[in-house]
């Protein structure tokens, strides 16, 4: 897994009948200090995630693991809201 800031939405009129119904969400990738590095990702939303909230997500075959996204054409899924995340004892992040 690896963890994301939602930054934006993404909207698509026109894509393959398996995404239909499916949310997209832009993600700027984190790194583990909770920078943010280089590149932004789409990914399919399964949890409800919505702007400015720190997220899990994961790419790949992995991607197509959830209920949500099983037998569908996706590559990035977001599989969790990120709470509190902690780093060698210190906390790196805590929501709200």
């Amino acid at each position: 897994m690896l963890l994301g800031k939602v930054v934006g939405t993404l909207v698509s009129t026109r894509k393959d009948p398996k995404l239909e119904g499916l949310k997209f969400l832009v993600l700027q990738r984190l790194n583990i200090e909770g920078q943010p590095i280089e590149g932004y990702v789409v990914a399919v939303d399964a949890v409800g995630a919505g702007v400015e909230e720190v997220v899990m997500y994961a790419t790949g075959s992995s991607a197509r693991q959830t209920i949500l996204t099983d037998q569908r054409p996706c590559d990035a899924v977001i599989m969790g809201i990120v709470d509190t995340w902690e780093v060698n004892g210190r906390v790196v992040y805590q929501k709200g």
